[in-house]
Parts: structure tokens; C-alpha cells; sequence
């Protein structure tokens, strides 16, 4: 480590602690040249998770598109932006902990809609069916009984 201020190339760390919730580490240095004292930062290197789109093309994986796709998927419905986000924290979290690379866009869109199906029915039917790429109301039905079939029947009273 170089000093800010003399650029000598010895120091002490005189305290360290975490930092940014636990994700870096924050080191108070003292130059044994100069005696001033800086702070530096250690974060890990984060490596850019690579998703393959269903063209073939590739691009780095962007945690807005999932926000803005759950989003519509959840216009109008009981969904608060909290869980949104929390959806795109799982599913992005569980693409960095895959270690595959490059990533299938369709892992990942099948991740949401895993964590739609227990949010809101209705969310995931709209999720799937642009991600399944719905063409008629045949594909609509199907994925409804499939549904369906999967949900414990509500009761009404």
C-alpha cells in the first residue's frame, strides 16, 4: 500500500473493522515514513455474472430488467416494492452462487417464477407469459392447470 501523502511503502494497520454491511473491511493505516494515518478499503472482487439470451447474444446480468419485469408483472396487484426487490436480491444472489458461466437467461427467468408462484398467482401468470412467450389462450389454460394443480385449494368463507 502506497501513502497518500508521502507515497512511502511501508505502514502499520492500526485498526480494522467491517464496513458496507459486512462486505468490506475498513483498515486505519500509518505510514512509518511520514506518520500520518489513512484508511483503505478491502472488498472482494465481484465477477460480472454473463447471462445467454435465448438470440444466442450475450450481455452482464442486469438487476433492473428483473426488477422492471416482476414490476409489471405485479401492476396493480398486492405487491409491495420491497418484495419486488427482495425477488431480484434472491434471484441475483442465486445466479452469483451458481458459478456457471455464461448463465441461461431461461434459469433465471424460471427463478422468478418460482418466487412469483408463492407471492401472487396472478403476478406469475403474467411473468410466464412472456416468459414462456404465450402465443394463444391454449398456453394460458395450460399454465393455469398447472397451477392449479400445484396450490392447496382455498378456502371460502
Amino acid at each position: 500500500m502506497r501513502c497518500p501523502y508521502c507515497e512511502g511503502l511501508e505502514d502499520k494497520v492500526v485498526d480494522s473493522r467491517t464496513a458496507e454491511e459486512r462486505r468490506a473491511i475498513r483498515r486505519r493505516r500509518e505510514c512509518l515514513s511520514c506518520g500520518r494515518r489513512y484508511t483503505t478499503f478491502e472488498r472482494p472482487e465481484e465477477v460480472p455474472v454473463i447471462v445467454v439470451k435465448r438470440s444466442g447474444g450475450e450481455e452482464p446480468f442486469n438487476r433492473a430488467k428483473i426488477v422492471e419485469g416482476i414490476r409489471r408483472s405485479c401492476k396493480n396487484r398486492p405487491v409491495t416494492q420491497a418484495e419486488i426487490e427482495a425477488i431480484a436480491e434472491d434471484v441475483e444472489e442465486a445466479a452469483r452462487a451458481e458459478g456457471r458461466r455464461p448463465l441461461p437467461s431461461a434459469e433465471i427467468g424460471r427463478n422468478v417464477l418460482e418466487r412469483l408462484r408463492s407471492l401472487d398467482e396472478v403476478a406469475y401468470l403474467r411473468f410466464a407469459s412472456v416468459y414462456k412467450d404465450f402465443q394463444e389462450l391454449d398456453d394460458f389454460e395450460r399454465e393455469l392447470g398447472l397451477l392449479l394443480k400445484r396450490s392447496p385449494p382455498k378456502e371460502v368463507g
